[in-house]
């Protein structure tokens, strides 16, 4: 049973950092496969991946925080999140470079986004868990993706489902 004080997380590797992102949000886990093109995207959005018959415009999280594009690897996954948004959920596939476990942690456990000294914009950042292999740095999945991406990857998608 899950405490209310109590973060469950799928924990996923880009590179030498480990990341993280509530499992409420995770519909499942693919094998990474190569998406369907999409014209005229963001750097970042790769294009459409089938999911049961249901075009899943996907990401890679590398590119969009800013990180260097590496080739996928037999341990190169998709996520599949179900993001909720002002409107609505946003469904995304979110390319990775690999799974590491699923977690739980207790809320005091989790410190505040750093203001300074991470690569990436804080306000990407829900929180960050300190262990003795070094840090987790739980993202915040409903601002790295904007509703303002969300708006123009879902307008694409929806001229190519036309």
């Amino acid at each position: 049973m899950i405490r209310a004080d109590t973060l469950q997380v799928v924990e996923f590797g880009l590179g030498s950092e480990v990341f993280a992102v509530p499992v409420a949000m995770v519909r499942e886990i693919l094998d990474y496969g190569a998406p369907a093109q999409v014209p005229s995207g963001p750097a970042h959005f790769v294009g459409l991946t089938d999911v049961r018959g249901q075009g899943v415009p996907t990401l890679d999280l590398r590119r969009r925080l800013g990180m260097e594009a590496v080739e996928p690897t037999l341990a190169t996954r998709i996520l599949i999140l179900d993001i909720p948004v002002p409107d609505r959920t946003l469904t995304l596939g979110v390319v990775i470079d690999r799974v590491l476990s699923v977690s739980s942690y207790d809320t005091a456990q989790i410190d505040p986004a750093p203001d300074i000294g991470v690569r990436w914009a804080s306000q990407y950042i829900t929180g960050v868990v300190r262990r003795e292999s070094g840090f987790v740095v739980i993202i915040d999945a409903a601002r790295i993706f904007t509703t303002e991406d969300a708006a123009r990857i879902g307008d694409e998608t929806r001229m190519i489902e036309a």
